[in-house]
């Protein structure tokens, strides 16, 4: 019986192509700057982005710090999402190796920061205060369901930053995810931000890596701290030339995971014992709740676990389904009537 993993995208194996890809690609040091294939990635990322320049980092996570380390300094402060990637997940790096405070606002059920919110997270220039100096944002947001932010509203907070001398990264670890779910271009949802990290191994199913982009001289201090924290990478071309397939193949494949989401959260609304909101549902991420009483979310895991099908559970109660590259339309079929019978046991 073959497994469906609901994990996460990030379970996605490399498709035929990328492996082919991997085994002829053109390789040097990456170091020196001397890796085509790396060259090659970086400049059409950048270039998808409208970015001036671009870097390949090991993972998102990395990618988000380093973003954060070259624009902050220790004891500076970044205010950023109470439910985002970078507060939530990173292992608190960006204050154990950076010596950044984060200054954490509540997200919306849509992703987003108030306006007025961020406005009054800024210090005032006063000597007992952090200096403000960064704003985090993340499109789509893992921890609101997958939820989009519109362009509109990346560019409200790109102003007040401006207003107030302060930068933007964005967190856009699945932000081809937001681009096909709004049908725009990528680049109207990056105009405004200083910097961003994109994911090549969730939506777009290459086995490892992140790009982050930047102006010109942004990315060359972020080569540096890149280095700094253990990540220059020599014949880095094997892992840029899955990238480079991703990106001309998984793009527009992605509005297959929203559509299986949309299939799997309509499908859990009908079963007692769970609740979804699934009009909620944008993108590839579906989180649910266990609400029949004396059946915990993890024992529901289980059943499902021995039935072939896995998902997380992130909170009490709670479940996270992913759709990826590798899950169909019939995978999610089977994936309800596996849900169906482990409710029915209990």
């Amino acid at each position: 019986m073959r497994t469906i993993d609901l994990r996460s995208d990030t379970v996605t194996l490399p498709s035929p192509e990328m492996r082919q890809a991997i085994c002829q690609a053109e390789l040097g040091d990456d170091v020196f700057g001397e890796d085509p294939t790396v060259v090659r990635l970086e400049r059409r990322l950048a270039a998808l982005v409208g970015a001036e320049a671009a870097l390949l980092m090991a993972s998102g996570t990395m990618g988000n710090l380093v973003c954060v380390l070259t624009h902050c300094g220790r004891g500076d402060e970044v205010i950023l999402g109470d439910q985002s990637h970078t507060f939530y997940y990173e292992a608190g790096g960006i204050s154990a190796l950076g010596g950044v405070h984060p200054h954490t606002i509540a997200n919306q059920h849509d992703g987003t920061l108030r306006l007025e919110d961020i406005r009054a997270a800024i210090r005032p220039d006063n000597v007992h205060f952090p200096r403000t100096r960064l704003i985090c944002l993340e499109n789509t947001h893992n921890r609101c369901g997958g939820a989009v932010l519109s362009a509109e509203y990346t560019d409200a907070v790109a102003s007040l930053a401006r207003e107030n001398g302060l930068a933007v990264h964005l967190d856009g670890a699945r932000i081809f995810n937001a681009a096909v779910a709004l049908g725009i271009d990528v680049k109207t949802l990056t105009r405004g931000v200083d910097s961003m990290s994109v994911c090549l191994s969730k939506g777009l199913a290459a086995p490892v890596g992140s790009v982050i982009g930047g102006s010109q001289a942004f990315i060359d201090e972020a080569r540096r701290v890149r280095k700094m924290l253990g990540g220059g990478m020599r014949q880095a071309g094997i892992i840029a030339a899955a990238g480079l397939v991703a990106l001309d193949t998984m793009i527009d494949r992605i509005q297959d995971d929203h559509a299986h989401a949309a299939h799997l959260a309509k499908g859990i609304a009908g079963l007692n014992g769970l609740h979804v909101d699934a009009a909620a549902v944008q993108t590839n991420i579906v989180y649910f709740d266990v609400v029949r009483e004396r059946l915990s979310a993890e024992t529901l895991l289980s059943r499902l676990a021995e039935r072939g099908v896995k998902m997380l559970c992130s909170g009490p109660g709670r479940i996270r389904a992913v759709t990826h590259y590798g899950v169909d339309r019939d995978d999610i079929d089977r994936t309800l009537a596996a849900m169906a019978e482990a409710l029915d046991a209990s």
